[in-house]
């Protein structure tokens, strides 16, 4: 089955486009799973590339035929999504933008599929297609799993509850209930969401007879009011935000039984209070990963599901922190610890006792293990001193460390696998979003149908490794244009720059909304300096207790030497970013009015103090031991040195980055006489998902940044 891209009407405009289609992810095969005897594939894909509602999918193997297994709009009658304020915030922990079937729950045979709708439960039997019923649950609910064995569901409600229902839809009763508002059981808190990448709060056991479940009771945790001043007759919402040195929720562990039996899972909680990583397979008892609140050191526990009592299997510790990795620790099938560790000069994938990469590799994520062999991912390591920047490697390693094989390399990619097939979606430079094909060995069998639209315009960036620092970047110049006779360009930086954030990626798409810009006449640079990942350990380590300094400093270096190869104008520079990259925006033109001359700060963070605990903490430290690096890294205090034009963007619903940051930053900024512009949303959160906010948010960027560099 061949790939299918809708293309775009001929009134469109990229800013439109992008806004409509969600950066052109709309229509694009996702969230899949490969049932273990290689049966079928199951998918969430929309119906077109701007519609938003994503259905579950089923593909056979043999033919490659495409089937509907569940239709939100034919299980809801046609009406709207009800979704509650819990899943609300639950998808804005994930990014999550579209609408309809948003994630599902598998059995062991993927033969069963439960997911929720306007907080309702609904069961699919993928053997039987089309046949979907509605299970009379309690609600409105969250994140249903059904047991390997296929005969239960597990579901957390927006009560608290967490509660189980059989899968013909009968005996549904509660498993645990909270004691008082404030405690859930079976879901992830705030911060396991939004900082260490764990949205789920529980686990079945292989013998579906008991399961894992975290009670978080957030009481501790500090109310912050998030305020719609467009609409003053609405009520505040009421967060729990753990800000950085403030107290965290609560989080417990405990095996729930079937049969009612409850045993608290025990460890040394002052010690290591958060809960990073839970996992539970055949291969060996549940393993637990547990971090200090500094996260310098960690455990790698084994439970004992009958007792309680908890074993050290691994205890890591580390100067500047630990970082935590997507699918490890695991076991192999034969009770091998499968892990990933900072070693000296890079980072590595071990297997019991024996390492299985070297200084060539630097290991990014676990994606499957079977009893040969381990599925991994890893960009170039320091090692290997010919790598170009923007590219990951699919590698599959043999357990016994007898060979390591590349099997694809892209600008970003993901796979899974089930039996004998391997599910790979990946991106590249030489084609817009993303392929998903479906492989028996190295052999594709089929390609998922993707109805994600093409974009208007083509991507064009050339990569280099800038400076000193050989700092991975991209440069990205206007369509047609030519050095003789266009002459040198004003620039345009166009970082994130910070933690967890690589934009320097060999993908097509990746680098769509830096191309329009170019195409308005700008040198679009884009500089992922030290902090950003993809690279190794000590490259995002070097920002500890240092985010003005280190960040900055690179967007700069990257600049000035891609001047001596590039047309840049270094009289006309100006740098825009979101998030991470609003906060280094505003601080480029604070600290360095000398290099840079307008910026856009969308969402900036502009006082640490008010950003969370798991991520604040990590990288400049607890703030009643630091105070100065806090102060060192705000923003407040820079407000009187703005000499240049500066635009900060905020929606006022952020609970995440939440508008107190821009409406201080405003306020010293004005106290000191200093002009400036901001542009406040209402109604939006962190993400810009309405489509006339998103399109005009492009548009009135590149106004300002003209009118700021007198273009």
């Amino acid at each position: 089955m061949t790939t299918e891209a809708a293309a775009a009407t001929p009134a469109d405009t990229f800013p439109r486009q992008y806004a409509r289609t969600l950066r052109y992810t709309v229509g694009m095969p996702r969230s899949f799973a490969v049932a273990s005897d290689g049966s079928r594939v199951v998918f969430l894909r929309s119906r077109s590339g701007t519609d938003r509602a994503n259905l579950l999918w089923t593909l056979d193997p043999a033919t490659g035929a495409e089937q509907i297994a569940a239709d939100p709009a034919a299980l809801l009658g046609g009406g709207e999504e009800d979704l509650s304020p819990a899943e609300r915030a639950r998808r804005e922990r994930s990014r999550e933008g579209s609408a309809g079937i948003v994630g599902y729950g598998l059995d062991g045979a993927a033969e069963l599929a439960a997911f929720a709708l306007s907080g309702r439960l609904f069961a699919a039997d993928l053997t039987a297609l089309g046949t979907v019923r509605e299970l009379p649950a309690a609600g409105p609910l969250l994140d249903p799993r059904p047991s390997p064995d296929g005969r239960h569901v597990a579901y957390p409600t927006t009560s608290g509850q967490l509660r189980l229902i059989a899968a013909d839809g009968s005996g549904d009763r509660p498993l645990a209930e909270p004691e008082r508002a404030g405690v859930t059981w079976g879901q992830a808190e705030f911060i396991a969401q939004e900082e260490m990448s764990r949205d789920r709060g529980f686990w079945w056991s292989p013998d579906s007879d008991r399961l894992l479940a975290a009670r978080a009771d957030d009481a501790p945790v500090q109310r912050w009011w998030i305020a719609d001043p467009a609409n003053p007759d609405s009520v505040p919402a009421e967060i729990a935000y753990p800000a950085a040195g403030t107290p965290n929720a609560d989080v417990t562990l405990w095996v729930l039984g079937l049969d009612g039996s409850r045993v608290e899972a025990r460890w040394d909680r002052a010690a290591h209070p958060y809960l990073a990583r839970v996992h539970w397979s055949a291969g060996g008892p549940p393993l637990l990963l547990v971090q200090a609140r500094d996260q310098r050191s960690q455990l790698l526990l084994t439970l004992d599901p009958a007792t309680g009592q908890t074993s050290t299997l691994v205890a890591e510790q580390d100067a500047v922190w630990l970082e935590l990795f997507s699918g490890a620790p695991a076991w192999t099938p034969d009770g091998r610890l499968v892990r990933i560790s900072d070693e000296p000069g890079h980072r590595a994938l071990l297997v019991g006792e024996r390492k299985l990469t070297d200084d060539t590799l630097h290991v990014r994520a676990v994606l499957s293990v079977d009893a040969r062999t381990v599925l991994f991912t890893a960009a170039a390591g320091e090692g290997d001193t010919e790598a170009a920047p923007g590219l990951v490697g699919l590698y599959r390693a043999d357990l016994d460390g007898s060979q390591t094989v590349l099997l694809r390399r892209a600008g970003a990619l993901d796979a899974v696998r089930g039996g004998e097939l391997t599910l790979l979606s990946s991106s590249t430079l030489d084609r817009p979003g993303r392929r998903a094909e479906l492989l028996r060995g190295e052999e594709t069998v089929a390609v998922v149908t993707s109805y994600a639209h093409t974009p208007v315009l083509t991507t064009r960036p050339e990569f280099r490794l800038a400076g000193a620092r050989r700092i991975p970047s991209a440069v990205i110049l206007p369509t047609g244009y030519e050095r003789e006779r266009d002459g040198l360009l004003p620039v345009l930086m166009d970082p994130y720059g910070g933690p967890h954030g690589q934009l320097v990626v060999q993908a097509h798409n990746a680098h769509l909304s830096s191309q329009w810009f170019a195409d308005q006449g700008f040198a679009v640079v884009v500089a992922d300096g030290r902090g950003t990942p993809g690279r190794s350990p000590a490259w995002e380590k070097a920002v500890a207790f240092d985010f003005a300094g280190s960040t900055l400093d690179d967007q700069v270096e990257a600049l000035h030497a891609l001047a001596e190869e590039f047309p840049l104008d270094l009289g006309k520079v100006a740098i825009r970013g979101w998030s991470y990259g609003g906060y280094l925006s505003a601080l480029a033109v604070l600290r360095r009015p000398d290099v840079f001359h307008a910026a856009v700060a969308g969402a900036p963070v502009t006082d640490w103090q008010l950003y969370d605990t798991h991520y604040t903490e990590r990288y400049l430290g607890h703030p009643a031991e630091r105070p100065e690096v806090y102060e060192a890294n705000s923003l407040i205090a820079d407000a009187p040195k703005l000499e240049r034009p500066l635009m900060i963007i905020h929606g006022l619903a952020d609970d995440n980055v939440v508008a107190a940051h821009t409406l201080r930053l405003s306020s010293a900024l004005l106290a000191a006489g200093r002009p400036h512009t901001v542009l406040p949303l209402s109604g939006v959160t962190h993400m810009t998902p309405q489509e006339q906010v998103a399109e005009n948010l492009l548009l009135l960027q590149v106004d300002f940044l003209k009118a700021s560099l007198g273009l």
